[in-house]
């Protein structure tokens, strides 16, 4: 494919080094190596692997790599520039940055005089010389630079002559990119826009022209408006955007590329990856979230499970003949899928259309649509939620259809649970006995957790494991309760939502009764039923 160099931009991923910061996220070698082989599959040009020279994790991922090598994308180290008044020739740093044998490497000097006087404790001029010494340096060593200015928009409008400075030290040094970066996410879209072109005017910055430098942006969402701001910067003369999947990162996270990539090649038609490699984008960004142990936002842009979710009988009708009338883009080029959603304002053509999605034909005109119907209106009027519990209402129409397999049957359970003090807060100690029927043979299992429903999850699936072997692969994701009406106290009906696993896929199931153990039944039952009818059925989750 041949791309014009003024409407290429060049994808640089730091999810293993910036987003790794982001609060609760712990990456170990093995999580980092999976996801920067799924990056590279993706086609990202760049990922940031790590800083070698600061953590013996960091070091290892780039031995590893070279045992098990990414096939295009070019892997890149991370580093500070020298430290004030000593030598590049023994800075650990520097040689741990080497020894990472990498083509390029990503170095980071300061920008903002307040960081180089208050933070270095050093001088203007020795910040500069730091800068020069560092590139310098590793030019010397073979290696190809890309310099991150940090705190670049906030010093070029505390002191735009001496955050220059640092740039144009960079340059002369041998950087072969200059990426400002927003690191306190305060930058409003219009205030990049204006200093961006400043800094092309400034270098005479031309995408096809090899003499100058290229410029790129790294964004943090403290305003959020990073997603914005790389846009803005790419109109005006970037050509590298720096972010992470997902938006991972310190504070208030990075730009996330999974709204940064389909906007600049769908909407302003800028290259970022193959077409091919873009309709992997929802299903990475998915993984990742596995990987990092976190849920997935539903309602992310693009990516999102609701981003393309559909309620209202009326928008169903029009996106059935039409799916631009509520569509801004075809949801499969970026791997995502429009879905309709049930719920009390449904009519027959979300319960049609959701059928379809899951391999079920009815004709509209058919009179178990209505009792379909019919029954998830009562039921969502009892207090279910079947727009975000999508398997259980899958269930129901094959229960409604009469093709629901029944794969055991509960004859009775029993939790006990004593909460006993603990050195620093109350625990709860919980034993569940119960009895399922499987194919005309009666099992008495128990099993222990740290709380009733997972006690009672655990001896469920002690029972039929030896039955169905899969189940051993099945886990709880999230379990989430909400009192219905809250007026009737103790009394109240509760909702359970259940989301469950195996380790590749997830779906949510949901119970509703005025005893909290009960609806959990339902939903941990309806998990595990679900997980088995695609098992058995040998089809995707």
């Amino acid at each position: 494919m041949t791309v014009s160099p003024n409407k290429r931009v060049w994808i640089y991923d730091t999810t293993l080094r910036d987003g790794s910061q982001q609060e609760g996220i712990s990456l170990s070698l093995e999580d980092k190596l999976k996801i920067a082989h799924k990056l590279d599959e993706l086609g990202v040009p760049f990922i940031e692997g790590g800083w070698p020279g600061a953590n013996p994790k960091d070091v290892q991922f780039f031995w590893q790599l070279k045992e098990e090598p990414l096939s295009q994308a070019e892997v890149v180290p991370f580093c500070s520039t020298r430290r004030p008044h000593k030598t590049t020739e023994n800075d650990p740093m520097l040689q741990a940055i080497l020894a990472a044998g990498t083509r390029w490497v990503t170095i980071f000097g300061k920008s903002w005089d307040l960081h180089v006087t208050e933070g270095l404790n050093t001088t203007l001029d020795e910040n500069c010389a730091m800068i020069r010494d560092t590139i310098a340096f590793l030019r010397s060593q073979g290696r190809r630079v890309i310099y991150d200015a940090e705190h670049w928009f906030d010093g070029y409008q505390n002191n735009p002559d001496y955050a220059m400075k640092t740039l144009e030290t960079a340059v002369e040094a041998g950087a072969e990119w200059l990426v400002l970066c927003d690191t306190n996410g305060g930058m409003l879209p219009q205030m990049v826009s204006q200093i961006v072109q400043t800094v092309v005017q400034h270098f005479d910055i031309h995408p096809n022209d090899e003499s100058s430098p290229k410029l790129g942006i790294h964004t943090h969402n403290d305003s959020d408006t990073a997603v914005a701001s790389s846009l803005i910067a790419v109109e005006n003369g970037a050509t590298m955007v720096q972010g992470t999947m997902n938006g991972y990162g310190e504070r208030c996270g990075n730009a996330n590329l999974c709204s940064v990539i389909p906007n600049l090649q769908l909407k302003l038609d800028y290259f970022c990856l193959e077409d091919q490699q873009l309709a992997k984008l929802t299903p990475t960004s998915s993984l990742i979230h596995e990987i990092v142990n976190f849920a997935p936002e539903p309602h992310s842009p693009f990516v999102g499970q609701s981003a393309f979710a559909h309620k209202g009988g009326i928008h169903v009708s029009a996106v059935e003949r039409n799916p631009l009338t509520y569509e801004h883009i075809d949801p499969s080029v970026i791997g995502n899928q429009r879905r309709i959603v049930i719920s009390e304002q449904a009519g027959i053509s979300n319960i049609v259309a959701k059928a379809r999605t899951f391999g079920i034909n009815l004709d509209k005109k058919d009179s178990i649509c209505h009792d379909i119907l019919q029954r998830t209106k009562e039921l969502e009027n009892q207090g279910y939620q079947f727009e975000v519990a999508e398997a259980s209402f899958e269930l129901l129409i094959y229960e409604m259809l009469e093709q629901r397999e029944s794969m055991f049957q509960l004859k009775g359970f029993q939790v006990n649970c004593d909460m006993l003090r603990g050195e620093q807060a109350l625990l709860s100690d919980a034993v569940a006995t119960i009895k399922v029927g499987v194919n005309g043979e009666d099992i008495l299992e128990a099993a222990e957790g740290n709380g009733p429903v997972s006690a009672l999850d655990a001896a469920l699936r002690k029972a039929l494991v030896k039955f169905y072997p899969d189940i051993a692969d099945f886990h709880l994701t999230d379990y989430k309760v909400r009192i219905l009406d809250s007026t009737s106290g103790t009394g109240a009906t509760t909702r359970v939502l259940v989301e469950s696993s195996d380790g590749k896929q997830r779906w949510t199931t949901i119970g509703v009764s005025p005893n909290i153990l009960d609806a959990s039944y339902q939903a941990v039952v309806e998990g595990i039923e679900y997980g088995l009818s695609k098992v058995l059925r040998r089809l995707p989750i």
